[in-house]
């Protein structure tokens, strides 16, 4: 004869362990997606999901631009940002403010371009939810948006004066005619990496005696990199996509949006 007490707490147990492995094999999904790109400079970290009792079945993914101010944007401070600042007649406050915009609407963009190469129905929006559609949201808050110092980063590099941009993540889930409920939150941020500068290059040619084409080489390569890479645009762009690919992740291992066949 059965007990149903023990049979009741066996089931609670099998629950929190699928629960626990969900939680891992989610992790696992989106730091293997994020090593696999080549992001060792974009991560997510926190990860926190307190999980429902009943499943998710979405339509669609409405993404919206993270909560940024003005006041949070570190410029750099360098002479030659501040030549720039000069010549174009703008101002410090102006600039700050121009960061800003475009760190929220390049991240945005990038997460729904990631779920979309995913496969995932991802739209980016910042009006509410439809009523009538069962829908994840993806939306969070910039707690860093730091220029760093283009100097430091072109003589020294290593890490030295580097970009950084970080944000608190939330997604939660609206079904149609319902209140949203948290599905799960996390930190993400992404920074310019530790590229050498040019000392670091300069320095071998220097032991051969070819200092100034070293560094004239040096400079080079690494300012090309300063142009493409090591700007709020690039940092922003790299979170999108480690956003995006954690999002992707935790569908997939939870089933909340189905993945569209590709065209």
């Amino acid at each position: 004869m059965t007990n149903p007490t023990k049979d009741v707490e066996m089931q609670t147990t099998f629950q929190t362990i699928a629960a626990q492995t969900k939680r891992l094999t989610i992790a696992a999904f989106a730091t293997g997606a994020m090593l696999a790109a080549g992001y060792a400079n974009a991560g997510v970290t926190g990860l926190n999901q307190p999980g429902l009792m009943e499943s998710v079945q979405a339509d669609v993914i409405y993404v919206h631009a993270f909560h940024a101010d003005a006041g949070q944007v570190q410029l750099d401070g360098g002479m030659m940002q501040k030549v720039k600042t000069m010549a174009t007649g703008g101002s410090a406050a102006s600039e700050q403010s121009e960061a800003a915009a475009e760190a929220r609407e390049q991240v945005a963009d990038e997460i729904v371009r990631t779920l979309r190469a995913k496969g995932l129905n991802a739209v980016r929006s910042d009006a509410p939810a439809p009523a009538g559609v069962n829908a994840v949201i993806v939306d969070g808050d910039f707690r860093k948006i730091d220029e760093g110092s283009g100097r430091r980063r072109l003589l020294i590099g290593l890490g030295a004066g580097k970009s950084q941009v970080v944000t608190q993540v939330r997604i939660s889930y609206k079904p149609a005619n319902g209140v949203a409920v948290p599905l799960q939150t996390f930190n993400a941020d992404a920074d310019s990496g530790h590229m050498p500068g040019v000392a670091e290059t300069a320095g071998a040619g220097a032991v051969a005696g070819h200092v100034a084409v070293a560094a004239a080489a040096g400079s080079g390569v690494h300012g090309v990199s300063e142009v493409r890479h090591d700007s709020i645009h690039a940092d922003a762009t790299r979170l999108g996509d480690s956003i995006g690919q954690q999002v992707a992740a935790a569908s997939e291992v939870e089933g909340w949006v189905a993945v569209r066949p590709a065209i």
